[in-house]
């Protein structure tokens, strides 16, 4: 295993080998985030399609030869990854798209896709000698660093904006996680999350920061073409905040076409909240990356300076894709409408994807037979009060 061979910059393209301490670009700086590169041909000997085909579906660790890590041993108890692809019948009549599927990440252990990031990344770093991790988040990647902490028996350090739903701040406690609460926002929190680390040696999992967050998190696309059988959707519509996961899920149709495994690539649509659309700003503009004013329900989507947008632009382009916004009022009819018709209960956040589906099929952009996967990235039960006011009226 570990077959990494570089790291390479999303602006300047500088290759580095991988060494503790190394996150970003060091000549770019902190928005200079670094793509992971493998062996392929190595990856090739030990794991084809019929291998993969040989075993149930169960976890993320079925891809360990195109992870970053070594092994995994004793270390995982919780089971991350091997979640559902739904063809949702209901909502395939309701919406009008008779070849729809549902990504359904809410039943990971702590409740959100994140937990893919936080299993490869907290397994990285005590492989590089770090006994102690830390994050930044709105509540998901925190509440997903403390539960896969918890499992191995490693302590970790949360920096929380105070606003965060009470529900992903009861999940810090009974984890057990050190909370830092911050009165401010998610950017400011990620900035004292850097300098702490920096401070006490700790891993730094931080989204669009730490490189390996994509890896863990690209998994979910591998699983999607195993559940259609090695085929690839025309469309896939991801949630996004900071861009991590959508360079994640681009990343993992990338690894597999680089295997010969798929012979096309699907479309990525970015999904974002109309209170927080940088990365759909920087899409449809210049490509740079600028602060915005964030203000949406969405609050795992709440990213004034996406860290990982460089990248997720990059990688959008690359798909020939495209970036939608929708607002809270959609968000909040889309997380009903999904929960009336499949069963799901999507928190804000997760359910964007839905949202921007209706938004496309209303403006013309997305044909209805196209084969399109829904991302569904957190379960509603962590944001309860948002659920609520969808019914306020």
């Amino acid at each position: 295993m570990g077959s990494v061979t570089s790291l390479t910059c999303v602006v300047c393209s500088a290759h580095y080998i991988e060494r503790p301490g190394l996150y970003t670009c060091p000549s770019c700086g902190d928005l200079a985030t670094l793509k992971v590169s493998y062996d392929y041909e190595a990856v090739r000997k030990v794991m084809t399609r019929r291998t993969l085909d040989a075993k149930p579906l169960v976890d993320l660790w079925r891809y360990l030869p195109l992870l970053p890590v070594r092994e995994v041993g004793n270390l995982m108890s919780l089971r991350v990854g091997g979640t559902p692809l739904y063809n949702a019948p209901g909502l395939r009549a309701k919406s009008g798209f008779p070849d729809l599927w549902v990504k359904d990440d809410t039943i990971n252990p702590s409740g959100s896709l994140k937990d893919r990031a936080s299993a490869v990344t907290l397994l990285k770093g005590l492989e590089m000698g770090y006994t102690e991790a830390a994050v930044a988040s709105t509540g998901n990647a925190a509440a997903s660093l403390a539960c896969i902490s918890a499992s191995m028996g490693v302590r970790c350090h949360v920096f929380v904006p105070a606003a965060a739903p009470k529900t992903k701040l009861a999940q810090l406690a009974i984890y057990g996680a050190d909370v830092i609460t911050v009165q401010g926002s998610y950017d400011e929190a990620f900035k004292l999350c850097i300098e702490a680390c920096e401070e006490h040696t700790w891993y730094n999992r931080n989204t669009g920061y730490n490189p390996y967050t994509v890896e863990g998190k690209k998994t979910v696309s591998m699983e999607i073409v195993e559940q259609l059988r090695w085929g690839t959707p025309d469309t896939v519509i991801v949630p996004v905040g900071d861009g991590c996961i959508l360079s994640g899920v681009w990343k993992g149709f990338i690894d597999l076409y680089r295997l010969g495994f798929i012979d096309q690539l699907p479309r990525l649509i970015a999904a974002q909240a109309d209170g927080s659309q940088a990365i759909k700003r920087a899409f449809d503009g210049d490509g740079v990356i600028r602060s915005v004013e964030v203000d949406t329900i969405a609050d795992s989507l709440a990213v004034s300076m996406p860290r990982n947008g460089t990248m997720a632009v990059q990688d959008l382009r690359a798909s020939k894709g495209m970036a939608v916004v929708v607002s809270d009022e959609e968000i909040l009819e889309a997380m009903k409408l999904l929960g009336q018709t499949t069963g799901i209960f999507g928190e804000p956040a997760g359910v964007v994807s839905l949202a921007a589906l209706l938004r496309l099929h209303a403006e013309n952009n997305i044909s209805t037979k196209e084969r399109v996967v829904l991302m569904v990235t957190g379960t509603g039960l962590k944001d309860v009060d948002s659920a609520l006011k969808g019914f306020s009226t």
